[in-house]
């Protein structure tokens, strides 16, 4: 409802507010810059006296019209701080009115301390109440920063998980945009959630994409219904789809064209090499492998708290891993971001023609594709890690002192994330039987 409707609708109740609300300054020098006030009376005896940032000096105040004077007789220099001034004053008196009309259609009562509060917002005094899904969604978003996960031993929330919340607020906005429609919590339930997920779906965003952003919604509505905000129980009966991924992992014949291959034209791919070994030869996820100090390795083992499960890991030195720690002098390669790691192993990859056509399938879309890629292509940072397990797996160590160091909770999940295929299951029980007959 736009304001000109909610005006209309609601002119009687507004008007008996907004009639007490003036723009005036208070000043005996005409010079001297004083400050502009919103006065309202609310009754008899209570009245709302606000100091505005906004300054004037009383000889530029049309104290008739409420705003600074316009005119000829206004200085040159003067002007644009007046045009400025002034539409800084209509902005405060639009977002009364829009208080006001909305306070009106939902029955409620335009008080003293409420009417501040809106000013207290309007200039920065304050955060505005989360009280609805958009505000609440923003204050969720910013509380990352400091709410604890209890799955992290009391840390505070991942950056990445921040960051997947704005990109759901992001997707949730694009989707009012397209569909013409505001979202409150009362709007959240199966309807929106189909034609939510079909609204990304024409995006071409995969159903895993998908998956996280429904994961993330529940988990607003499960918040804004512990703090009393909502009683739109809907939500509970979402179910988000995903399928499994389909990675690689490196063997360890591949892993050693990695490490002889010639960089030394290109000292930094050299080093992105290194720092991609010490992940593939420790198991650690890259948030990890990028926390490694001296402390941690000692002379048989590394030892380091895992920052996404909040574990103490120990790990065994391997050879290369050693190698390459003594050839930075007891430290990483280099520090970079995962991003750019990822940019920049793609071309360690190539150099050392890791050139098997891999074929990787997806849903996006809603639609699934099947593209042949060459394996360089897909490999990223969590290859490393990937590649550990799995080479670990094919080699018979016990899955569950994998799973130790992987952090894998259920031999199911850890099954699923090592890349051994049906034939290679075949092969692996084949000798296994074979030692057994010796």
């Amino acid at each position: 409802m736009d304001l000109f409707r909610k005006l209309r609708i609601f002119a009687p109740k507004i008007l008996k507010v907004m009639a007490n609300i003036k723009f005036l300054v208070r000043g005996k020098d005409p010079d001297t810059p004083c400050t502009i006030y919103v006065s309202s009376r609310f009754g008899r005896d209570e009245k709302l006296m606000y100091a505005t940032k906004l300054k004037i000096e009383p000889k530029y105040w049309d104290e008739k019209k409420q705003r600074a004077k316009v005119g000829k007789l206004i200085p040159a220099d003067k002007k644009k701080e007046i045009e400025v001034l002034n539409a800084a004053i209509t902005s405060i008196e639009g977002k009364l009115k829009t208080y006001v009309a909305d306070s009106a259609r939902d029955g409620k009562t335009v008080t003293k301390d409420s009417l501040k509060e809106v000013l207290d917002v309007h200039f920065g005094k304050k955060k505005a109440a989360a009280s609805d899904f958009h505000s609440f969604f923003d204050y969720y978003i910013e509380l990352c920063d400091t709410r604890m996960n209890g799955r992290r031993g009391g840390q505070t929330v991942s950056y990445k998980s921040k960051r997947e919340y704005a990109r759901t607020l992001y997707y949730v906005e694009e989707y009012e945009k397209d569909r013409k429609v505001h979202l409150d919590f009362a709007d959240i339930d199966q309807n929106f959630l189909d034609d939510f997920v079909k609204f990304l779906q024409s995006l071409n965003l995969s159903t895993n994409t998908i998956g996280h952003k429904v994961i993330c919604i529940k988990a607003l509505m499960k918040a804004a219904t512990e703090r009393e905000l909502n009683t739109n129980m809907k939500w509970q009966f979402f179910r988000n789809s995903s399928e499994e991924t389909e990675a690689v992992a490196l063997n360890e014949t591949e892993l050693e064209r990695i490490r002889v291959c010639n960089l030394s034209r290109h000292p930094n791919l050299a080093k992105i090499r290194d720092l991609f070994l010490i992940g593939c030869w420790t198991g650690l996820r890259f948030s990890d492998v990028i926390r490694l100090r001296s402390e941690h390795v000692g002379e048989t083992m590394i030892t380091i708290r895992q920052q996404k499960t909040d574990n103490d890991v120990k790990i065994p030195i391997h050879p290369v891993f050693r190698q390459i720690w003594n050839k930075y002098g007891g430290q990483l390669p280099l520090i970079i971001s995962n991003q750019k790691f990822n940019d920049h192993i793609k071309d360690v990859c190539k150099a050392a023609r890791l050139r098997e056509k891999v074929l990787k399938s997806i849903t996006k879309g809603g639609k699934r594709r099947t593209t042949s890629y060459e394996k360089w292509q897909l490999v990223s940072s969590h290859t490393a890690r990937r590649s550990f397990a799995t080479n670990l797996y094919r080699q018979g160590f016990p899955s569950i002192g994998i799973m130790s160091i992987t952090g894998h909770k259920t031999e199911t999940a850890f099954l699923k994330y090592i890349k051994v295929g049906k034939e290679e299951h075949a092969e692996m029980l084949m000798k296994h039987w074979q030692k057994l007959s010796e």
